[in-house]
Parts: C-alpha cells; sequence; structure tokens
C-alpha cells in the first residue's frame, strides 16, 4: 500500500475485487473508505455469463425441430463430447451387426451352416458356420486385417455384391463419423478459455474524458491474426409507442472510426469507450448506477496463428460490476531485454478521482458558469448607443437644406456612414455605398469614428463649386465648373443657375 501510494500519491487506493458480483455498500455520513463493507446483492439472471455461454434455450419449436436433420453434419457437431461419443459408438455397432448379420442370412440361405464340412463342397464363404464366424469375417473385411482362414469363393454372385455395398456403406460412415470427430476435436472453443477479460469493468477519467474501461489478455504466445473487439449493452427500454423492448441490444463505440477496434494482442490492452453525447451512458452517473439495470456484453474475435480457424470469445459485465472511480493496475514492466506481464494484478483497481456527475450533468455545469452572458449585455448596449448615435444624425441631417441632401446622393447618408463605421464587417458592406472621397478618408487607419463624422460634416458644408473643382476637366465641363465662363450664358440662363444655388 505504502509503495502504490508512494507511486501514485495518497488520494488512490487499491481495491481488492471479487468475481462474486458484489457491491459496495454507499457510505454514510462519516463512514470512511476503511469501513466500507461488501454487502451481497441479489444475483439476477444475466444473458451471457463470464465464460461466454448464453442463458438461451428455445422452446415449442414444434415441426421445425427437422430443420435440425436436414444439416445433421452441423447438429453432430454442436452436439456435447457425451453425446458424440455415444452416436459414434453406436453407428459403428449397429453397422457392423447389420452386415455381419447379412453374410449370416446369405450362408443361410445357401445351406453352408450345414454343408460347410463336406469336402466337396464349395461355401460362399469359407469357413462361416454360425453368426460370430460370419461376424469375424464381415471385421476382418472392414479393418482390412486379412482374410486367413475366412474368405469369399467364387461361387457366390450375392456375396459379392453385398462385399460391394459393404465397400461403399463403410467408406460412408467412416467419412461422415470420423469427420465429424476430427470437426470438434479441432474447433477453437478451448482456445477462447486462454483469452483473459477483467472480472471488473470500471468508469473513470482519462484524457479529460470519462471512459468506460475493461481489460484483455491473451495467455499463449501464439498470436490472435486480426483480432477485433465488440461491444454490447442489453437494456430494457420501452419505444414511445409503448412497446416494451425487454433486451435492446446497443452499440458502444470502442474505436471503430479510429480502428482501436483492431487489437494487436500480445501484452494485456484496456478497452476504452468515450462516454460523451453519442455514447448511451451519457445520463449515467454514479448515483444512477444504484438503480440502473444493464449488461455490457463483449465479443472478441480473430483467427487462431496455429490452425487458421476463427476464434471467438465473450464476456459480460453487469451494473455491479461496474466500478466508478477505479482505474486498473499496471502489469506491464521492462526487464533486462523483455517486458514481463505480472498476471496477478491482471483483475486488480484502485481508486482515482472522478467526479460523480455524468456527462450531460458536466455539460450543463459548465454551461452555467460559462460567461457568455456577458458579452451579449455588452453587445446589446454598444447596439443601443449605436442607435442613439444614428438619431442624433438623423437630426443634423434634417436640419442641412434639401439641395445638400440631395447633392449626397440620400437623404439617409449620416445613418449610413455611422453603420459603415461601427463595425469592421459593416464598413466593409457600407463603403460601397460612399464617394471616392469618403471611401479614402474612411480607408486610413488612423481615422476614427469621430473624426470620419467631423470630415464629413465639414464636406456637406462646403459649395458645389468646391466638390466641382476635384473633379477633372472634361467632368468640369459637363458639371458647369469653373471651366465654363459664367459671362458666355445667356442672361435666362445666367439667372436660372443663380435661382438654382440660393
Amino acid at each position: 500500500m505504502s509503495a502504490l501510494r508512494r507511486k501514485f500519491g495518497d488520494d488512490y487506493q487499491v481495491v481488492t475485487t471479487s468475481s462474486s458480483g458484489s457491491g459496495l455498500q454507499p457510505q454514510g455520513p462519516g463512514q470512511g473508505p476503511q469501513q466500507q463493507q461488501l454487502v451481497p446483492k441479489k444475483k439476477r439472471q444475466r444473458f451471457v455469463d463470464k465464460n461466454g455461454r448464453c442463458n438461451v434455450q428455445h422452446g415449442n419449436l414444434g415441426s421445425e425441430t427437422s430443420r435440425y436433420l436436414s444439416d445433421l453434419f452441423t447438429t453432430l457437431v454442436d452436439l456435447k463430447w457425451r453425446w458424440n461419443l455415444f452416436i459414434f459408438i453406436l453407428t459403428y455397432t449397429v453397422a457392423w451387426l447389420f452386415m455381419a448379420s447379412m453374410w449370416w442370412v446369405i450362408a443361410y440361405t445357401r445351406g453352408d451352416l450345414n454343408k460347410a464340412h463336406v469336402g466337396n463342397y464349395t461355401p460362399c464363404v469359407a469357413n462361416v458356420y454360425n453368426f460370430p464366424s460370419a461376424f469375424l469375417f464381415f471385421i476382418e473385411t472392414e479393418a482390412t486385417i486379412g482374410y486367413g482362414y475366412r474368405y469369399i469363393t467364387d461361387k457366390c454372385p450375392e456375396g459379392i455384391i453385398l462385399f460391394l455395398f459393404q465397400s461403399i456403406l463403410g467408406s460412408i460412415v467412416d467419412a461422415f463419423l470420423i469427420g465429424c470427430m476430427f470437426i470438434k476435436m479441432s474447433q477453437p472453443k478451448k482456445r477462447a478459455e486462454t483469452l483473459m477479460f477483467s472480472e471488473h469493468a470500471v468508469i473513470s477519467m482519462r484524457d479529460g474524458k470519462l471512459t468506460l474501461m475493461f481489460r484483455v489478455g491473451n495467455l499463449r504466445n501464439s498470436h490472435m491474426v486480426s483480432a477485433q473487439i465488440r461491444c454490447k449493452l442489453l437494456k430494457s427500454r420501452q419505444t414511445p409507442e409503448g412497446e416494451f423492448l425487454p433486451l435492446d441490444q446497443l452499440e458502444l463505440d470502442v474505436g471503430f472510426s479510429t480502428g482501436a477496434d483492431q487489437l494487436f494482442l500480445v501484452s494485456p490492452l484496456t478497452i476504452c469507450h468515450v462516454i460523451d453525447a453519442k455514447s448511451p451512458f451519457y445520463d449515467l452517473s454514479q448515483r444512477s448506477m444504484q438503480t440502473e439495470q444493464f449488461e455490457i456484453v463483449v465479443i472478441l474475435e480473430g483467427i487462431v496463428e496455429t490452425t487458421g480457424m476463427t476464434c471467438q470469445a465473450r464476456t459480460s459485465y453487469t451494473e455491479d460490476e461496474v466500478l466508478w472511480g477505479h482505474r486498473f493496475f499496471p502489469v506491464i514492466s521492462l526487464e533486462e531485454g523483455f517486458f514481463k506481464v505480472d498476471y496477478s494484478q491482471f483483475h486488480a483497481t484502485f481508486e482515482v478521482p472522478t467526479p460523480p456527475y455524468s456527462v450531460k450533468e458536466q455539460e450543463e455545469m459548465l454551461l452555467m458558469s460559462s460567461p457568455l452572458i456577458a458579452p451579449a449585455i455588452t453587445n446589446s448596449k454598444e447596439r443601443h448607443n449605436s442607435v442613439e448615435c444614428l438619431d442624433g444624425l438623423d437630426d443634423i441631417s434634417t436640419k442641412l437644406p434639401s439641395k445638400l441632401q440631395k447633392i449626397t446622393g440620400r437623404e439617409d447618408f449620416p445613418k449610413k456612414l455611422l453603420r459603415m463605421s461601427s463595425t469592421t464587417s459593416e464598413k466593409a458592406y457600407s463603403l460601397g455605398d460612399l464617394p471616392m472621397k469618403l471611401q479614402r478618408i474612411s480607408s486610413v487607419p488612423g481615422n476614427s469614428e469621430e473624426k470620419l463624422v467631423s470630415k464629413t460634416a465639414k464636406m456637406l458644408s462646403d459649395p458645389m463649386s468646391q466638390s466641382v473643382a476635384d473633379l477633372p476637366p472634361k467632368l468640369q465641363k459637363m458639371a458647369g465648373g469653373p471651366a465654363r465662363m459664367e459671362g458666355n450664358l445667356p442672361a435666362k440662363l445666367r439667372k436660372m443657375n443663380s435661382d438654382r444655388f440660393t
């Protein structure tokens, strides 16, 4: 314990786990970690046992049982060993007795049993006097031991036909039964016995995220080729339409998008499921685990390196086998020239600081404490001040003569100008509506809003002749500027022009 605390800190505590599936009693007021007691919890029915056996029995098949006979070979392979051995012995015994009876019937119908001792008589099978001698002849023929004392003669055509039938039937029975036994012996089910799963799953923080973790290991030196792991969550639920689903299967992401589900299973690995908004455990917290009922089924598949056959290992974790706020003890250490795996600590866990809230609750608390409301208020105040400035400029623009308002191009020019200079984005969109000179002024980095407004007001107060003077000579001629002499105009036109600018 002292060595562990020196390595991981005082906040960590070793927890001894057991496979009995019992849960920890919640701490009461003033009750320390050392005073926790294991309280036996009522064992409930599992869908998949810890050894991978599925607790499912098919009943009331009715006439569907005939489907098993249509695939007799697979049916015999799936049977237990005691039934396979019984069928193996029974089949050979019946076949031998049947064929021995056929040879005895031929000898009996031909009268060989009574005339076999006559010197000049040729029987169908030499030296067959009764049923035991016929049975011995069949065994010698079937096992190809050698005829020796008993042999078939050429005076018996029915015996030759029976001999051919015996050879064909014997080959079929041998191929069927011996093949069935060979396939059953070479099945990689026992290879799954050397694939190890941790007795408990844990939930703790990893890389800043709440993560569900469990451990897998390979006890053999031979590798599992193309090993892949999958997880299913079995949980009862009711649909919005009122349909009750007793064993609804949900997929738990253990790294499908990143390829983390493809395992290089040389040393023990920790399989991780990140609990996020897409996870079925998004609402799971330490408090809700006391009332939840679920089962996590783990399926590990791979190809056995020695035989090339596919192997599948299974296990499951119920809600009382998931430890909140725990982490697995490290089992790999570096030795001289190799890495050593200590399987005595394979199932051991220790406590780590973990928030007792679900991911959903953590996100809601983070949203409540986020300072995103203040900028919204500030923006609203700034917009209110901008509106007040717009109203003030509207009053100024209404005081200008109507002639000057027409010269500016639009009557709401001051409002558009302030809107242009309020923000950078709006400024970029409003520059196109201004004259070229104002665009050049507003594009200078050192110009502020006050300078821009003052310059604009100054330009609006200048005479029109000053604005016309800034134009090119050709435009000045068209606009009637200084390049055009007033004296050259007729008296009526001069009078109309003077009335225009007064």
